[in-house]
């Protein structure tokens, strides 16, 4: 069983708007030492146990390919602190960046950035809910909760992880709101469109 108020509230959303960039960050604090979470990341055997089969040359200058998914160029990485690179398109981008904590803890920060005219800070309702689920599967990766049978495609569309997304895309509506970047009336369609691609039969008014 996933505590989801648990994982819901161990992420902080922040949306951000900065000249001509928008950006969503995400930051969770993960009970594994940086270099488990790091290999947990970067390795594709590894990557597929908890988020989906990546292809590529996985190194600076290469590129990956997510099936059934995004791609991307993998523009800077230092091991095991941070990496870099294209997610979707050569003006998304992606940036990860892990520090040790506490206790043999690391934290961890996502940062997604596209510029102001590819959707407006409204895109965070598009992919925040995204990135929520792929740091609950990293949790549960790490933390040793994923069976070796278990495939985290399948999960994505069990009652358990769309009463996540539910709770992710109100957690998203809220900072998206306290960013005052947006209007009521872009809230709305943002939650719109994002309930139909995470939680198919809700609308908007079960969020907002």
């Amino acid at each position: 069983m996933i505590d989801i108020i648990e994982h819901i509230n161990a992420i902080h959303r922040q949306v951000s708007r900065t000249g001509e960039e928008v950006r969503v960050t995400l930051r969770r604090t993960y009970r594994a030492e940086v270099d488990e979470v790091w290999d947990a990341l970067t390795d594709p055997d590894r990557i597929r146990r908890w988020f989906m089969p990546v292809t590529g040359e996985l190194k600076v200058g290469g590129t990956f390919q997510l099936e059934g998914n995004a791609g991307g160029e993998i523009l800077e990485c230092e091991p095991p602190e941070r990496f870099k690179v294209t997610f979707g398109g050569a003006t998304s981008l992606v940036e990860i960046r892990l520090n040790a904590g506490t206790d043999s803890t690391t934290d961890l920060q996502m940062d997604h950035s596209v510029p102001a005219d590819f959707g407006g800070a409204s895109g965070a309702l598009y992919v925040g809910p995204g990135w929520d689920g792929a740091l609950l599967g990293i949790a549960l990766y790490v933390e040793g909760k994923l069976k070796e049978t278990d495939d985290p495609q399948q999960m994505a569309n069990s009652p358990e992880v769309i009463e996540f997304n539910k709770a992710s895309i109100r957690a998203w509506a809220t900072a998206l709101r306290d960013s005052a970047l947006v209007t009521p009336e872009e809230l709305q369609a943002a939650t719109e469109a994002s309930a139909a691609q995470f939680a198919p039969g809700t609308s908007a008014d079960d969020y907002l």
